[in-house]
């Protein structure tokens, strides 16, 4: 079959980048495209230890593969569309927004626990400062702590410690038994002995099983989307966050082809581009470039488009959720763009701007601090 053209397009290099990349090139050749990903490393990818609001000002996830296109290596880069800043360089354009996946987030726990039913005081892990806001606000008992990695690694250091402690126990009760071995008075305390046990187990557990663990993690919250299309959902208990009061980031459960403004770039859109999709990200990237609160906020940003309107849905915190300002709108689907940024102001003149500030100067203090403060 003749194809159209071949595409060459930039991706970074975790597990879920690449399964997403993977969408974006199955929907291109399905369309009779022949696309190449090619891996890019990134500023974000190598630095470990860095909250992901610091990362964030600098797109770190995002200024490396956009710099491949602008230097015209490839043809377009993909993205997570809430790791994207929200000014792009001039030449650089949005050419697609493919069809979003779920916006939520999830909150995972080992046993499948709610967030009402989370002991006192338990640890949740998130580098979220949004996530981090709005947990607080529910529970500001809890004591919520930062959590980076793939969603393999976080599920992991999720499950590494109830699992350690089950595979103790069971070594341990195998050695009772052996101690047993004739007494037909002994009554097991397990059905399994520790190697049938650990032979069930799923790839994800057993990984967990020999994970170094600094953080005992009671419950750790991740973006529906990512989990889903990590292929891991299966493994975990979850339960889902309402969108009402967990409002998503801007862009959460989107993907993004950038490309420089021209032909490619109208190509690409004419083939993968979801119009809904791209009413609704674009109505909550605006909202937040008017604000300006970037990754540096605790900031949820969520638009549905319901017939002739978007319905707009805003929460802005302090960073430890005791203060916010919240407000949603429907906003005329014909001038969204416009009445998006209207919006925003109202919301900015009602507190959002202030919170907003007091965010940036928190965060500029912690990185004026002395290392390990």
């Amino acid at each position: 079959m003749r194809t159209r053209g071949s595409l060459r397009l930039a991706t970074r290099g975790s597990t879920l980048a690449r399964r997403q990349a993977s969408l974006v090139q199955e929907a291109l050749e399905d369309r009779r495209y022949e696309v190449e990903l090619v891996t890019v490393d990134t500023t974000g990818d190598q630095i470990r230890d860095e909250l992901i609001h610091r990362l964030g000002k600098t797109g770190a996830f995002v200024r490396e593969l956009d710099e491949r296109v602008l230097e015209g290596d490839l043809d377009g880069a993909i993205h997570s569309m809430k790791d994207m800043p929200t000014e792009q360089p001039e030449e650089l354009v949005t050419a697609a927004v493919p069809e979003r996946g779920p916006p939520g987030d999830l909150l995972i726990t080992p046993d499948g626990t709610t967030l009402e039913d989370l002991p006192e005081g338990a640890t949740v892990g998130t580098s979220s400062l949004r996530r981090r806001a709005q947990l607080l606000a529910q529970r500001p008992d809890l004591e919520v702590e930062p959590l980076r990695g793939n969603v393999d690694t976080r599920l992991e250091k999720l499950l590494a410690p109830a699992l350690q402690a089950e595979h103790q126990k069971r070594s341990e009760a195998d050695k009772e038994r052996k101690g047993n071995t004739g007494n037909d008075d002994f009554e097991p305390e397990f059905d399994q002995n520790v190697d049938d046990w650990f032979d069930g187990l799923s790839e994800l557990e057993k990984q967990a099983l020999g994970r170094e663990v600094d953080v005992e993690y009671d419950a750790i919250v991740l973006a529906q989307a990512g989990l889903e299309r990590s292929g891991l959902d299966h493994y975990v208990d979850y339960q889902e966050l309402p969108t009402s009061t967990f409002v998503p980031a801007p862009g959460q459960g989107a993907l993004a082809v950038t490309a420089t403004d021209g032909e490619t770039a109208r190509e690409i859109q004419s083939v993968i581009d979801h119009p809904r999709s791209r009413v609704e990200t674009t109505v909550e990237r605006t909202i937040l470039a008017e604000l300006g609160g970037g990754c540096i906020a605790p900031v949820g940003i969520y638009a549905i488009l319901q017939g002739e309107y978007v319905h707009a849905t805003v929460n802005v915190f302090d960073q430890d959720g005791e203060e916010s300002v919240t407000g949603s709108r429907d906003l005329p689907v014909e001038n969204h763009a416009e009445a998006a940024r209207e919006f925003a102001r109202d919301l900015a003149d009602r507190g959002a701007a202030e919170l907003i500030d007091q965010a940036r100067d928190e965060s500029d203090d912690d990185e004026d601090a002395p290392e390990g403060k």
